[in-house]
């Protein structure tokens, strides 16, 4: 499986409705994601795409990974208060995101994806 490019619409259909940043968090999707929020000028954020790309197909039947293009997504960035980039949520399926500000290593995104989206806990990290 590829890496998966979000619209705001596509965002919001797939993963939660941004436009209630406050209400509580509830994740439409039907297995977990790593969501990157990122642009086409930031070299970190570039640094990391291809990781992620590794990180789909090695893991493309067990979780989604979706790319957010904060210039052309802002509505969602700014519900989400992402301030830097890259900055990656990792979405269980229970409880919130983890979210992680800047460019992290292959093994820290495969950490996150064995603690926190193959487990069936309950995680709190605050978005």
């Amino acid at each position: 499986m590829n890496v998966i490019h979000l619209t705001e619409e596509e965002f919001l259909n797939r993963v939660a409705d941004y436009r209630y940043p406050q209400a509580e968090w509830r994740y439409f999707g039907n297995r977990p994601a790593i969501v990157d929020f990122y642009a086409g000028w930031c070299g970190p954020c570039r640094a990391l795409g291809p990781v992620l790309e590794e990180i789909a197909t090695k893991y493309g039947g067990e979780i989604y990974v979706y790319k957010v293009d904060v210039d052309q997504c802002e509505a969602v960035a700014d519900a989400y208060d992402i301030r830097s980039i890259p900055t990656t949520f990792f979405i269980p399926m229970k409880g919130r995101p983890v979210k992680m500000v800047g460019a992290i290593s292959k093994g820290e995104i495969e950490r996150q994806i064995n603690d926190v989206l193959l487990k069936n806990e309950l995680h709190h990290a605050e978005v």
